[in-house]
């Protein structure tokens, strides 16, 4: 039976924590304003989207050929993870946004270059949904394009938040970054059960 707690709680959480579309789209949308920040969100999304369905159908070709990269993989994406957390953890208390860009094309972009995308996707397929939802291509368009989905809202949350949310998470930055490292050493313990 499919986990959905353990899977929205992976998903969630990587998704929610900082990395380049985050902190790119609460940056332009502290300097630019979140209207002005809305095509760069939705460059992210059809970026992340592409990324996402390839990542997906390319390990479900993969499992499919070398069932035995699964537990490679998630060994993979527990490290990864734990990198994650401890990056996190001990992350400065000053957000930067010294690499601020607008517009839908860099949007796009970025998500080629965006090694957490291919990760929480790779990661996502191989854990949580490849199990259960093997070769049935309906089901995992499906599931990509809500990885991708869950992704943007929560770079929208980000923009939403724009200057508020860099003041509050400088503000209150070492509780926050060690709230989401236990979260993410929750989620790596959480691929192996």
């Amino acid at each position: 039976m499919f986990n959905w707690f353990n899977f929205l709680s992976y998903v969630l959480i990587t998704a929610i924590t900082p990395g380049p579309n985050n902190i790119m789209s609460m940056s332009n949308a502290s300097k630019f304003g979140f209207k002005k920040s809305i095509p760069f969100n939705l460059g992210i999304w059809l970026g992340f989207s592409i990324i996402t369905l390839f990542c997906t159908f390319l390990s479900n070709f993969l499992s499919n050929l070398i069932p035995k990269l699964k537990f490679p993989m998630l060994i993979i994406g527990a490290i990864y993870m734990l990198w994650l957390a401890w990056k996190t953890f001990k992350s400065s208390d000053i957000i930067e946004d010294n690499f601020s860009h607008n517009g839908f094309v860099s949007g796009m972009t970025l998500q080629f270059v965006n090694p957490k995308i291919y990760l929480y996707s790779i990661v996502s397929m191989e854990a949580y949904i490849l199990p259960h939802y093997h070769s049935q291509i309906k089901e995992l368009f499906t599931f990509a394009l809500l990885l991708a989905f869950i992704g943007f809202i929560c770079t929208l949350l980000w923009s939403l938040f724009g200057s508020i949310f860099k003041v509050l998470f400088s503000k209150y930055a070492k509780i926050v970054n060690s709230i989401m490292s236990l979260f993410l050493v929750y989620c790596a313990i959480s691929l192996f059960f």
